[in-house]
């Protein structure tokens, strides 16, 4: 779970990011991962809530302390924003890429930092089209199956 700063447009807006990810290591230390990242911004004004949803398929290599993947993502979004003159609602589907590296420390504690692009295409009368990044970075908890 994330809380922070959103920059959507010309205005940055406080956002809620709840993040799950599954992961499956082979013997070898190769691994895949599903990962989900729904940032919702709370409704202010006439245009209501916003939600970015980025969700991605990745392979990676594990290691005792840690992992690291990566691989193509799809982001679907719908959320108020602002350009230079004019604000509304601006809604897609945007192909893009993920990467992701947690490690370890003390068992299952670590840190996890996340980085995804995506490009935001069409047309919208409130911004233009071009690239969207998001760094995430913060604690992560691990549980094992044996």
């Amino acid at each position: 779970m994330g809380l922070g700063g959103l920059l959507v447009g010309t205005l940055p807006r406080f956002g809620v990011s709840p993040h799950v990810a599954m992961s499956w290591r082979g013997e070898s230390g190769f691994s895949f991962g599903v990962d989900d990242l729904c940032s919702v911004l709370p409704g202010t004004g006439r245009l209501g809530v916003g939600v970015y949803n980025q969700t991605s398929a990745a392979f990676g290599y594990t290691w005792k302390d840690g992992d690291a993947r990566m691989g193509p993502s799809i982001s679907l979004y719908s959320m108020p924003a602002c350009g230079e003159t004019l604000c509304g609602r601006v809604a897609g589907l945007a192909p893009g890429g993920h990467a992701l590296v947690n490690v370890y420390f003390g068992g299952a504690i670590g840190v996890s930092l996340s980085a995804n692009v995506d490009w935001v295409g069409g047309r919208s009368a409130v911004l233009p089209g071009g690239w969207a990044a998001m760094l995430v970075a913060g604690p992560v908890f691990r549980w094992r199956s044996k």
